[in-house]
């Protein structure tokens, strides 16, 4: 018999919010006074996000060698407010996650460095307050989705089973990564379908 769903775990970027990278980048470039394919291949390209994201490199080094690499000092500050600049919270699914918490446990698990985690108060206001301190980063667990070490140790942090838990992801291969680990997953791809899903399994 298959076990009830005690947590929904949901990524953070293209299903709680919104994601412009190119606001990011924009923004990015008028700070430090370089060319938008220079700060995407800073960001991107030079692999330097993934390695932060994975937790291969601390806040501090990541924001170095981001610096180098645009040969502008960047700071955590002027990180955030790029950051910033490309998040739109997704109100919708955001009210499907207060639904959600009325029965059971609901909490977030991105592909990011500590760094955004640590200031969600300020990149996404309505996350950190229906979610608390249950946002999570991949860095913070040594690898990026979709390896298996990233969703088994955010739900032996929160202390609910993978069997008992349901990964909502945007991207497919995050969805799949969930469901070789144990957990339950569903793709997203807007609103009424996550509501349909929510719905299936007696969450709302």
């Amino acid at each position: 018999m298959t076990a009830p769903i005690r947590l929904v775990l949901f990524d953070m970027e293209g299903v709680l919010s919104h994601y412009d990278r190119t606001a990011r980048v924009e923004h990015l470039a008028a700070t430090s006074g370089q060319t938008e394919d220079t700060v995407r291949y800073a960001i991107w390209g030079s692999g330097l996000e993934a390695r932060a994201d994975a937790g291969q490199i601390s806040d501090d080094d990541y924001l170095s060698e981001l610096g180098a690499l645009l040969n502008y000092p960047i700071n955590r500050t002027e990180w955030l407010a790029a950051r910033h600049a490309s998040i739109t919270p997704n109100e919708p699914v955001l009210a499907l996650a207060s639904q959600v918490a009325e029965r059971g446990e609901i909490a977030v698990l991105t592909n990011n460095c500590r760094l955004f985690t640590d200031h969600v108060d300020y990149l996404n206001p309505p996350v950190a307050r229906l979610f608390g301190s249950r946002v999570y980063s991949s860095a913070s667990f040594g690898a990026a989705k979709p390896a298996a070490q990233t969703y088994l140790g955010c739900v032996e942090q929160i202390g609910v089973p993978a069997a008992e838990t349901l990964f909502i992801d945007d991207t497919e291969a995050n969805v799949t990564g969930a469901i070789n680990a144990g957990l339950r997953g569903h793709r997203f791809i807007d609103a009424a379908g996550l509501a349909e899903a929510l719905w299936r399994h007696a969450l709302l």
